[in-house]
């Protein structure tokens, strides 16, 4: 199944790609990202659909509408969470982070139970994926957390920066047991017209991603698409069959997110180990940083990831434990990605490793970028965290995370002992069953994206100034951040490699990931909205897609990201399975647009 992608500078807000539950967005042109980032009504109203944690999906607001009426007060506004445990971390941190700005924030949550209409209502026909029978009787609930409306702005922080909220599917199936019309959705025109438009422009460009193939169906139950999913991310893991420290499907667990999934291995060494700060060491994505230093004692922040920084966290860890020589360790953990986003930055892990052993803190490593394919951490991490949304699912029609305790690591016993009685499941089955199908093509998918992305950076790498091309001569490229020229040795200490030590022929890439910086803002601008490819937010699709990473995640604190490298005209492309060649020459049109302006 090969769905469109709408490409083109009319095609702002459209779903990418268009699709029900598509996970992306449409930010065609620069102008049109800072309309959005300035709250400007014509930009906001344009928004058909946006990336989940940072958009409330319709359907998802339709259903919280519902909520709002049947059980809100005046002046409250609402958030919907999967279960009772949600709404409490929920509750949690909306109290807190509102007495920081000194408000006290009158926090409630109501459970509503969703009896199923019976028979089950349809549209006549399914959509991406048909809810089984046995979901359409099963009996659901939704947990609906209210707060003041001034606090709004903090609640949402809570549904963005934790990745605990429903999913539009989850939202969908509700409002189909509650019997609303026009649910469930069957049609993408089911869902402009809800979106209030009359029409879905659709301007298609040259570049055509890999399409899925049709052939292949899906899993009936979400158990069986669970127990798949966690099969099969285990055995991405095992590169030797004799060895008695494989991972196994026991040692995944699946959360609704990836923010989800890290934001839980944090709770997890909250509640397991002595309470303490945790290091966040490299350029982290935006969230990462913000679930730290929100979530229990505190965030130590190391936003370049040097060997220097490494030297300077020494000496901390060393002067904190000379001072309580009998006490706790000196810090909880260490959080860090392999490669970094946006900047496919990576860290020194053997030192990091060696440090983490010296002084008895966990490492938590984010391997999205690099992907289960590419990279192996398992030298190096207690805890393997992956947002399954990106690479892992590719077509960017299902959410999902994953958390992997490492069975090599002196405290999985103690880790997993916990999980035993306090891990919940709150990944809704659809999802799963999406997600498990779309999955099935991740290795081969990679092996394309992992060729055409080093094509392409070869090139610009050689246009770059940094690659040897003179700015005298017009080159407006000053450097690509890809894993082959960035850090690179360190790199090489996690690719993934075959028992005997060999790097794996067939995988074992640079990933699809890279990032430009620019002379100029004029020439970031330029490019950007000269390339005839998708754009907007996410990363890991079949097809290219492109934003300007800085002005959407950091637009009001540009001074500070620019600290540690990351530009305000910093351009990020994830590299889709399109024909290289054909790639190519769209990345070589826009370069060209933007050396002539």
């Amino acid at each position: 199944m090969s769905l469109a992608i709408p490409v083109g500078h009319d095609t702002l807000g459209l779903p990418l790609p268009s699709s029900l539950h598509a996970i992306a967005v449409s930010y065609p042109k620069w102008s049109d990202v800072v309309a959005l980032r300035k709250g400007e009504p014509a930009a906001v109203n344009a928004m058909m659909t946006g990336y989940p944690r940072f958009y409330v999906h319709r359907s998802v607001q339709k259903l919280i509408t519902i909520c709002q009426k049947e059980f809100g007060l005046d002046g409250e506004m609402c958030l919907l969470c999967p279960t009772a445990k949600t709404a409490e971390y929920g509750m949690e941190f909306i109290r807190n982070q509102a007495s920081l700005v000194g408000k006290t924030a009158e926090v409630r949550a109501v459970r509503r139970v969703i009896e199923p209409a019976s028979p089950p209502l349809t549209n006549g026909t399914t959509s991406l994926v048909a809810a089984p029978t046995m979901l359409l009787r099963k009996r659901f609930e939704v947990h609906i957390l209210f707060f003041p409306g001034d606090v709004y702005t903090i609640a949402r922080q809570f549904w963005q920066n934790c990745g605990l909220g429903i999913s539009s599917r989850y939202a969908e199936h509700c409002l189909s047991l509650l019997g609303v019309p026009g649910f469930p959705q069957a049609s993408l025109s089911d869902f402009v017209r809800f979106c209030g438009r009359t029409s879905y422009p659709m301007v298609m460009g040259k570049l055509k991603p890999k399409p899925q193939d049709e052939s292949e169906l899906p899993l009936s139950t979400g158990a069986e698409a669970k127990v798949a999913l966690r099969r099969r991310i285990a055995g991405f893991f095992v590169h030797d069959e004799t060895s008695a420290q494989n991972v196994s499907e026991d040692d995944v667990y699946l959360f609704p997110t990836g923010m989800s999934a890290l934001w839980n291995a944090h709770q997890l060494l909250l509640a397991t180990r002595p309470p303490d700060k945790s290091v966040v060491f490299g350029f982290p994505c935006t969230d990462t940083l913000k679930i730290i230093q929100r979530s229990g004692p505190g965030a130590i922040f190391y936003g370049h990831g040097r060997d220097s920084d490494i030297d300077d966290l020494d000496n901390l860890l060393a002067r904190k434990a000379e001072k309580n020589p009998s006490s706790s360790p000196p810090v909880l953990a260490l959080y860090t990605e392999c490669p970094s986003n946006p900047l496919l930055h990576t860290v020194n892990m053997p030192r990091l490793r060696a440090l983490a052993d010296k002084y008895d803190f966990l490492i938590v490593i984010d391997e999205t970028v690099g992907t289960f394919a590419n990279v192996d951490v398992l030298p190096y991490a207690d805890l393997i965290v992956t947002s399954l949304s990106k690479f892992f699912d590719g077509y960017a029609t299902a959410l999902g995370g994953s958390l992997v305790v490492n069975p090599r690591m002196q405290y999985h016993a103690a880790l997993k002992e916990y999980l035993e009685t306090a891990f919940e499941d709150t990944y809704f089955d659809l999802d799963a069953i999406v997600l498990e199908r779309n999955s099935r093509d991740f290795l081969e998918r990679m092996r394309i994206i992992n060729t055409n992305a080093e094509y392409v950076c070869d090139f610009l790498h050689a246009r770059s100034i940094e690659g040897g091309a003179p700015e005298s001569e017009g080159a407006v490229i000053k450097k690509v951040h890809y894993p082959k020229y960035m850090s690179s040795e360190y790199y090489e200490n996690c690719r993934r490699r075959l028992p005997g030590g060999k790097l794996d022929s067939k995988n074992g890439g640079y990933t699809g990931l890279f990032s430009l910086t620019f002379t100029s803002m004029k020439a970031s601008r330029t490019f950007y909205d000269a390339l005839e490819a998708a754009k907007g937010p996410s990363l890991g699709t079949t097809f290219t897609l492109t934003c300007p990473y800085t002005l959407l995640s950091h637009y009001h604190e540009l001074e500070w990201a620019a600290e540690f490298g990351v530009e305000e005209g910093l351009v990020r492309v994830s590299v889709g399975t399109e024909d290289r060649e054909a790639l190519l020459e769209v990345m070589i049109a826009a370069l060209n647009a933007a050396e002539l302006a």
